[in-house]
Parts: structure tokens; C-alpha cells; sequence
């Protein structure tokens, strides 16, 4: 598809010289980017969309998305090679869980090729703000719907907006690889056949306590048991688990119909299998048989994998190979993924969409 006019109207009265960003101190803090994509669905249909300079939405206050929170995210990245091209990770696996959270709250989906063009048109339109190779930085992209329109009782919008919206992002780890600590919630991140397995704010919201909790003990956040029985790991704070047996020959990650399934999680299970060797099983992962394994992780599209050094379950605290250290199968899993996402590895066909 051609490039949006309002692209280069925008490129032509951006402010020349305005100051360049710090790409080497990147957080993973909201910026204003040029262009965001907007789409509306009315009368049973979605429009074409359009970028808009406008980062405020203009919705009504009987919205459903306001009283009863009918709206889904998404959290995918763009990233620069050597050769200075750009291509989205997987965003057909991200069209594809959001179609599966539309659905769980009654909201329209959005069809895969239009999530994808969305995305493409917003990483185009702010190519400035893709962070350079090397830098360890990329383009996060955050796909939403939302219900809207003049509603007060509880049932679904008869309007929905589609938006994306984009912000370069740093490296996660200042540093390197280095383990954290996290600590067992007694709270629940979501109920037994609950929304736990969509992507939706109330989840989050649901966390907020759990996690400054966690902090307020010195802990980088807190580890989720399955809601039913409370004996199983689930996610770790707003990602998800996987560990490694002690032979090193196991990636082994929890499966729960409450676990929102990571895209991250699902990459790293095929490298493990198909580069790394490894034996991969989803299933359940005991919080009192953690001496069966030698390293852990979370992992997800902000951080691609966060070591874990150790857990705190009660009085009980169990240190996985280092809270020091990385340890090496951890490490192999990170290097490749990276190695892939920023085009120094070859993709899985089908993993890497190119924008530019």
C-alpha cells in the first residue's frame, strides 16, 4: 500500500531540529511519536484507518472500556538490522491472540492482514524513532481495542476503535543478562476459567497490589500460583515462567487455561527444540519441586528473559544456578532469539515481516 499522505505532511512540518533522542538511555518510558493508527468499527464493519497526530482519544464517558473494562492490548516490536532494515517479530502471532481476546469479551476482531498493515503504516510513519543497530533498542508497538460509544448498562459497545500506537524502547538490561529475585503472591492474578488466558487490563490492574507488595520487600515482583489449587507456578508478575532441569536436556514451562499464552515463550520453546536441542514440555511446575531444575526464567516481549535468581515461597528461599550469574542454557536461548529479532541469526520462515 502506498505511504499515507499524512506521513509526509507530517515529516514536512516536523520541527527540523529538533533534539535527537538518547538511544544508549532508552527506558521503556511512554514518548510522543509523529503518527498513530486509528480505526473505527461501526454498523457492523471496520473503515479503512487512518494516522492521526492526535495522542488523545476523544471517546464518550458511557464508554464500555471505562465501566467495565470491554478492551484488549497488544505488545509487539519493530527492530533495525546491519543493513538498516526493519521488520516486525511474529505480529501475526499477535493478531492472533488479540482476535482470541476480542473474542473472550465480545468485542469484533480485527483481521490479521489489517493488524499487520496498522503496524506497518505506524512503524513507517515514526522510522525516526526506530533505534539504531547496536543500540540494543527497538520500536514497541501497542495495538488496543476498545469499546466506545453512549452505553451505561452492562453489555457490549455498539462501537470500537482499533488503535496502535509506538515508542522506541531500550535495552531492558542495563548491562547485560543479570538475575532477579521475585517473591510467591498470596493474591491471585486470575480466576479458574477467568480472563487470565486474554489480554486484557483488568488482569493487570488485578497485579498492581501483588506487585508493589513485592517491591516493598525488595523483590522485582511476585510469582502467580494457579488460582484453583495454589501449588502451581502460573506467570511471574506480567510474563511467563519456564525452567530448565537439572541435566540441562529440559526447557520445561507451566500450561494452564489462566496463563496468557506468550509469543516469547512460544519462540523460545521452538529454538530450545530446534537449535538448542533440547527436550520441551509444557505442563505443571510444582512450587515446592523447584530443586528439579538449575535455571529459570521469565520471559516476554519487553524484557525477552529475565533470569531468576531466586524465589521467596514463605519461609522457604530457593536460588536457581546464581543470583549472580547467567546460567549457560538461559543464556543460549536469549543470544539466539536476540540474535534472530535483530536479523544476525536466520528467522524461522515466517517470524520476521519486513517493513523497510
Amino acid at each position: 500500500m502506498p505511504t499515507p499522505p499524512s506521513v509526509s505532511a507530517v515529516r514536512h512540518n516536523r520541527t527540523v531540529d529538533a533534539q535527537p533522542l538518547d538511544w544508549q538511555n532508552l527506558g521503556f518510558n511512554y514518548i510522543k511519536t509523529d503518527l498513530r493508527y486509528l480505526s473505527h468499527w461501526r454498523d457492523g464493519a471496520w473503515d479503512d484507518g487512518t494516522l492521526t497526530e492526535d495522542n488523545q482519544l476523544h471517546i464518550s464517558e458511557g464508554s464500555t472500556a471505562l465501566h467495565y473494562g470491554q478492551q484488549c492490548f497488544e505488545g509487539l516490536k519493530a527492530y533495525r538490522a546491519q543493513d538498516g532494515s526493519i521488520s516486525l517479530f511474529r505480529p501475526d502471532q499477535n493478531a492472533a491472540r488479540m482476535q482470541r481476546s476480542c473474542a473472550r469479551l465480545l468485542m469484533p476482531a480485527v483481521p490479521t492482514d489489517k493488524f499487520i498493515e496498522a503496524c506497518r503504516q505506524v512503524v513507517l510513519a515514526n522510522e525516526r524513532f526506530v533505534p539504531p543497530y547496536g543500540t540494543g533498542g527497538a520500536l514497541y508497538l501497542r495495538p488496543y481495542v476498545i469499546g466506545v460509544g453512549d452505553n451505561i448498562g452492562v453489555r457490549s459497545a455498539s462501537e470500537f476503535i482499533f488503535g496502535v500506537f509506538c515508542i522506541p524502547v531500550g535495552a531492558y538490561f542495563k548491562g547485560g543478562l543479570t538475575p532477579t529475585n521475585f517473591m510467591v503472591s498470596s493474591y491471585d492474578r486470575a480466576a479458574p476459567n477467568g480472563t487470565g488466558a486474554a489480554k486484557v487490563g483488568g488482569n493487570y490492574a488485578a497485579s498492581l497490589l501483588a506487585n508493589h507488595e513485592a517491591k516493598a520487600r525488595h523483590f522485582a515482583d511476585c510469582i502467580y500460583l494457579d488460582p484453583a489449587t495454589h501449588t502451581k507456578i502460573e506467570e511471574v508478575g506480567a510474563a511467563n515462567f519456564f525452567a530448565i532441569t537439572r541435566d540441562g536436556r529440559r526447557f520445561v514451562t507451566p500450561k494452564s487455561p489462566s496463563i496468557l499464552e506468550s509469543i516469547t515463550k512460544y519462540s523460545l520453546l521452538d529454538i530450545a527444540r530446534d537449535r538448542l536441542g533440547l527436550d520441551v514440555e509444557e505442563g505443571d511446575v510444582y512450587i515446592d519441586q523447584l530443586d528439579q531444575y538449575s535455571e529459570a526464567g521469565a520471559c516476554g516481549t519487553a524484557a525477552v528473559i529475565t533470569p531468576i535468581g531466586g524465589i521467596q515461597h514463605g519461609d522457604h528461599y530457593h536460588v536457581f544456578y546464581s543470583e549472580t550469574d547467567v546460567g549457560p542454557v538461559t543464556r543460549a536461548l536469549y543470544d539466539e532469539l536476540i540474535g534472530i529479532q535483530f536479523g544476525d541469526r536466520p528467522a524461522p520462515d515466517g517470524w520476521l515481516v519486513k517493513v523497510k
